[in-house]
């Protein structure tokens, strides 16, 4: 996975923090640049960050050499409103088969509040 190209990650400064095959760890900073328009962090702006966490995670139990993972559900509930600070999402599998993948993802605030949970489903895919 190539984290140095502009990409999502880079617009959103999402930080890797920790990465393996039962656990992917991801940073966020909340300021302007990921508000809704009333000043509170955008619901779009955590299932970003829910699905990449769970995508690197997903990455990190294939072949890479041989398959991709891609995103083909995801849900969120958000709990709690943010308006600055840094959020913590944390992916965790639910299941990890041949050909699909589902992680949860806790999204927390700097005290371990909870911001969002989601659930993503991925689908493993040949490389081309």
């Amino acid at each position: 996975m190539d984290t140095d190209r502009q990409t999502l990650l880079t617009t959103l400064d999402i930080q890797i923090v920790e990465r393996s095959k039962e656990r992917v760890v991801l940073t966020m900073p909340v300021g302007p640049k990921v508000h809704q328009p009333f000043g509170l962090l955008h619901g779009g702006a955590s299932v970003a960050l829910a699905e990449t966490a769970a995508s690197l995670a997903g990455w990190m139990n294939v072949d890479s050499s041989k398959e991709n993972v891609v995103g083909i559900e995801i849900n969120a509930n958000h709990l709690r409103g943010k308006k600055d600070g840094v959020v913590t999402a944390t992916a965790t599998p639910v299941h990890i088969g041949r050909r699909t993948h589902v992680w949860q993802v806790s999204i927390t605030d700097e005290q371990g509040k909870g911001i969002c949970v989601s659930r993503c489903t991925l689908a493993v895919v040949p490389k081309e």
